[in-house]
Order: C-alpha cells, then structure tokens, then sequence
C-alpha cells in the first residue's frame, strides 16, 4: 500500500491520461477530522474553496459521499452544484439528479420508533448520542467511558435485534459508532457505481473514477473502484492491511494537500 504523496509523479500520469475524473470523497474522518461529536464537524475554508474550484473544472465531477443525512451534508459542505449522496448513498442530489431509495423509506416508521426506544434505553450511559437520520439510525460512543462501551453495546443489540430478526433492517458499525439501516441491499459502493454511469456516461473510455475515505462503510467504494481497474481508491488513515483501497493519506491535513494538487494538475490540463 503505497502513500499517495509520495506516489504522485504515477498517479499524476494517470490523471493526465483521463478525459473525466469522478471524484469522491467521504466527509467525516476524511475531509475533517473525527470529533467527539457529529455537529462539530466543520469543513475548514481552505478545502471548501479547493472543492468548489474542483468542481468548476471542465474535466471534474465532485461529490461528498457519506453516512451523514442528507439535509445535514449539504448544510455542513455548502457548494452548489456537486453531487451529495447522504445516508450511505440512500438518498441521493446532484445536477439532474434527485432519489431516495424507495425500500428505505418504507422503513422510516419503524426507525422512528427504535430512535425513541434506543434514547430510552440508553439515556442513563453518559455520553452516548443517539442520532435520528430519517433513513438510518446512529448510536455514537465516542464520549462513553470505555468500561461502560460493553454496556452500550449489549442494550444497542438488545433493542434491534428483533427487528433485524425480522429482517426490516440491519445493522452496521463504525469508528465509535453503531448504525441501524433498512435491510436493503445498497451501500456507499453501489452508489458510486451507480454515480459513474449517470456522470461517466460518454466518458466511459477515459473515465478515471477518484474515492477518498476512512472507515469499514467505504469498503464497498473502493470495491467498485479496485472492479472498475482504471480507479484510484485512497484510504485516510495509517496504512492498513484490512483495507482494499490501493493508496492511503494519513490525515484530512493530507486529503487537502492532494485536493490541492488536483487542481493544479486539472488546471495545467485544461491550458
């Protein structure tokens, strides 16, 4: 697993050779740091602005792809006109685009029952968040002390287990997090899949697919960019075995150096 920086002057020839980057990027973990909790979370000027000037670019397509509720990704992120894909690519905007998984809608009713059951059962273990995303359910820990985490835990699988018995959702874990989604077969990969033949299309030859993120949910992204061959998959974080993504940047401070020189070669491109 090679360093992206360091790895620069290859990829560069093959960001030369594209005739359209698809670049996506994951928010939390990846483009900010991780915080104790989710509202914190801001995206600094800098890589806002270097985003935004991405996605003017003739040969880009940005979009932020994330387990954050769409409403929330947008408020938090600010650019018009990219691609937003909130909720594990559950609900779905960009240019010409608007969709919300139907099957997870479905579930919504019982969602907003487990969110007030999971709130109940874990309101007296301080420091848990209980977090009502519309399509899917967070229980952050972050804040829990860790001999009360087993505790957390065993109520979390308490509360859902029936209703994953049943098969209406499923659950899914992340840094310091646990999540209850619908039991449909989609997730972060097949969003991106189905992003590149929505904006890939007539590029398809030339297409270089770019995605960026941190944690076990953006597995399945670099799953479709590892199927799709000429992709470039890039782990944010210390470099890991237990990943499949090709390349890996240490810190959302190194996602920023590399949005930065995107641009610069997307500029030096287009002249």
């Amino acid at each position: 697993m090679e360093h992206l920086l360091a790895a620069w002057p290859k990829v560069a020839e093959q960001l030369k050779n594209a005739r359209h980057i698809l670049l996506f990027v994951d928010y939390d973990g990846t483009l900010t740091p991780i915080v104790d909790r989710p509202e914190l979370a801001d995206l600094s000027e800098d890589t806002r602005q270097l985003l935004k000037t991405l996605a003017r670019e003739r040969r880009c397509t940005v979009g932020i792809i994330s387990g954050r509720a769409l409403p929330d990704l947008k408020n938090k992120v600010k650019i018009d006109g990219i691609i937003y894909a909130g909720n594990h690519g559950l609900e779905i905007e960009g240019p010409g685009l608007s969709l919300v998984n139907p099957l997870a809608e479905e579930i919504k009713p019982v969602l907003r029952v487990l969110y007030q059951v999971l709130r109940r059962a874990l309101g007296a273990v301080k420091g848990v968040l209980v977090e009502d995303k519309g399509l899917t359910l967070s229980v952050h820990y972050r804040q829990v002390a860790t001999r009360e985490v087993p505790q957390v835990q065993s109520i979390f699988q308490r509360m859902v287990g029936g209703v994953q018995a049943l098969g209406k959702v499923r659950i899914s874990r992340g840094k310091k997090v646990l999540e209850v989604r619908p039991a449909v077969a989609w997730d972060k990969g097949k969003a991106i899949r189905l992003l590149m033949k929505r904006y890939g299309k007539g590029k398809q030859t030339k297409l270089l697919p770019v995605y960026l993120g941190d944690d076990l949910t953006d597995e399945d992204g670099f799953g479709v960019i590892a199927a799709y061959e000429n992709g470039i998959s890039v782990f944010v974080g210390e470099a890991s075995h237990n990943t499949t993504a090709q390349y890996y940047l240490r810190s959302p401070r190194e996602v920023t150096t590399f949005l930065g020189l995107l641009l610069e070669h997307a500029r030096g491109a287009s002249r």
